[in-house]
């Protein structure tokens, strides 16, 4: 085939639903890798190395002995040098610094093979019926994701010497939400290429709860690594020698304040609403094997348990960064196995009702 015919556009639609199911896995699992390096990004507080929004000049890093010393002064302007690590040497600046900017290359690899993707597809007539507006709206997330981003860091560069715990979270978030969207999508778009008659799947009211259930514990997740709530109490079940500590309320502050920007309560909460998590995958388990998606239901098995393995592992060694990073993409890889059970679970229940009224 000659690269001409290659990049010729069809006179017809030509949809090819399994070759753009395909290509969005491959970007979910770019958004799964970013998720993995945001962790690692915030546990090695690198997250504030870079305090400049380039999104296209920062793709070339510092070269020349210059502009690391350039970089490195505007680091020293902000208030996280001066608190934590005044005396520092260049040297150890490159070390933070390579976290957040592969952090930030991969953002800009997930935004371009995406727009490839689209484009070329789009080009070549192979979207299929229906899900243009939502392979747009995916897109439109992708670059809301980057000014939420770069949100989140502005928040760290004047008066805090960390980023605010509630754009963190709010920024894991968003990256879940587009990793969870393409893989329902790609999960629609595999199931029509096997059948053309095939429909979308539905969400429906009780796996969308769960999967609520699930984002609230990984919001909680967040919170805890933006206040560094994880180091307050190396120990469980019990916080040090009881329940919940001593003086661990802050009278002084409302119920609000407590439960969203106090260490010790935001903890303690994390910890036991894991197990309403755990409940509510389970659940969803018990749903999908009901109607005999039996690959999802030993995914969620696993991986649940697996998960709150990690996160009393990641209490219990101090916030250990290799076991804590762990703990963070599982929860991605336990979100991206709820969705792939409530979509099967949604496809089954529309197949059940079709064939009934059939």
């Amino acid at each position: 085939m000659s690269s001409f015919a290659l990049f010729a556009r069809p006179a017809a639609p030509f949809p090819r639903p399994r070759a753009l199911a395909c290509w969005l896995i491959i970007v979910a699992a770019l958004v799964f890798a970013i998720v993995v390096v945001g962790g690692i990004t915030r546990l090695t507080e690198s997250g504030l190395s870079i305090t400049e929004w380039k999104p296209i000049r920062g793709i070339i890093p510092p070269l020349t002995a210059d502009q690391w010393q350039a970089e490195f002064d505007h680091y020293k302007a902000i208030p996280q040098y001066r608190a934590f690590n005044l005396g520092m040497t260049v040297d150890g600046f490159k070390q933070i610094y390579f976290w957040e900017y592969l952090h930030r290359l991969l953002a800009r690899a997930i935004g371009m093979v995406l727009a490839l993707v689209l484009a070329f597809a789009w080009w070549k007539r192979a979207i299929p019926r229906g899900f243009g507006s939502r392979m747009l709206i995916i897109f439109a997330l992708g670059g809301l994701q980057g000014v939420i981003g770069w949100w989140m860091v502005y928040s760290g560069l004047q008066f805090r010497t960390e980023v605010s715990h509630i754009r963190l979270a709010i920024h894991l978030l968003a990256a879940l939400l587009i990793f969870s969207a393409l893989i329902w999508t790609a999960l629609d778009l595999f199931r029509l290429a096997r059948d053309a008659k095939a429909r979308p799947a539905r969400l429906s009211i009780a796996t969308g709860a769960a999967i609520a259930v699930l984002a609230i514990q990984i919001m909680l997740g967040a919170f805890t690594a933006g206040l560094r709530a994880g180091y307050a109490f190396a120990s469980w079940p019990k916080m040090g020698d009881q329940w919940f500590p001593d003086g661990g309320w802050n009278p002084a502050w409302n119920l609000i304040a407590n439960l969203r920007d106090n260490p010790i309560v935001v903890q303690f909460i994390h910890r036991w609403f894991a197990w309403v998590a755990l409940v509510a995958v389970l659940l969803i388990a018990r749903r999908a094997r009901t109607l005999g998606a039996v690959g999802p239901v030993h995914a969620l098995a696993t991986l649940v348990i697996l998960q709150i393995m990690l996160g009393i592992a990641t209490l219990m060694t101090g916030v250990a960064i290799p076991i804590a990073v762990t703990h963070q993409a599982v929860a991605a890889l336990l979100l991206a196995a709820t969705v792939a059970a409530a979509h099967a679970i949604g496809w089954r229940s529309a197949t059940t009702q079709m064939t009934k009224v059939s």
